[in-house]
């Protein structure tokens, strides 16, 4: 093996995947070249920061564009000046060169278990998803209509046509009676369409079953327990989504 041959051997010892004849080899001329021993340490802190990323799904175009470019991309050994003093300094115009070479590996074996790295330090997107009552709620084009249920509590409903989803919010509501259920209706002209059943809580934000956006009102009847296909009530409540503010 040429002392060329030996410097591109950095990243292989990193990752331990040199065997033991190689390794002895390495470590001798490790011992004696600094540009090895730095890139050595450098390639071990990426591999540490690796390890400690998660993985998200990748986009369907990022396995192509690597083993595109993987082809392109090489480690290339130091250089090495005509001066005898060769291991005084690192040359500046060096750079990183075997950086391109550890990225594209990293990604390409990311990219085989079909997974990208995200930075451990990056804002996860848990913390910016927005629950689907959420998006409604904060939708710009959210329109809000107020009942008051008297002794029954107050109700509101919120529709946003961009997310076609309605979210009611109740508060003080009192519960529905013995063996009954309160059904969300979509209401359109004389069709009802049913938009679930409402939890038998006082305070409550629930999002409604279905398409909000063409609906003309958003009813509340009481119903068997477990509701019903078509209303057997009155409603108790009729939200007018046409003088929604």
């Amino acid at each position: 093996m040429s002392e060329m041959d030996v410097h591109k051997l950095t990243g292989a010892y990193a990752l331990d995947a040199l065997d033991e004849l190689e390794r002895a080899r390495f470590e001798q001329h490790l011992a004696q070249c600094d540009d090895c021993r730095a890139e050595v340490a450098e390639l071990r802190e990426t591999a540490a920061l690796l390890a400690d990323t998660v993985a998200v799904p990748p986009p369907a175009s990022l396995r192509d564009s690597v083993l595109a470019g993987i082809s392109q991309v090489r480690p290339l050994a130091p250089e090495v000046p005509a001066s005898p003093t060769r291991h005084a300094t690192r040359p500046a115009a060096r750079g990183r060169a075997w950086m391109p070479f550890l990225v594209a590996a990293a990604l390409a074996l990311i990219v085989g278990v079909g997974a990208l790295v995200m930075q451990p330090w990056a804002p996860s997107e848990e913390v910016e998803r927005l629950t689907a009552a959420e998006q409604v709620l904060q939708a710009p084009d959210a329109e809000e209509v107020f009942v008051d249920l008297g002794e029954a509590g107050r109700a509101t409903v919120v529709r946003s046509k961009s997310q076609d989803r309605a979210v009611i919010t109740t508060e003080d509501m009192v519960s529905a009676p013995s063996g009954k259920d309160y059904e969300l209706w979509f209401i359109e002209g004389d069709e009802f369409v049913s938009a679930g059943l409402m939890p038998d809580a006082p305070d409550q934000t629930v999002v409604l079953d279905g398409s909000a956006a063409a609906a003309a009102a958003v009813g509340i009847t009481v119903e068997p327990d477990g509701g019903s296909k078509q209303p057997t009530s009155d409603p108790i409540a009729v939200f007018d989504l046409t003088e929604a503010t």
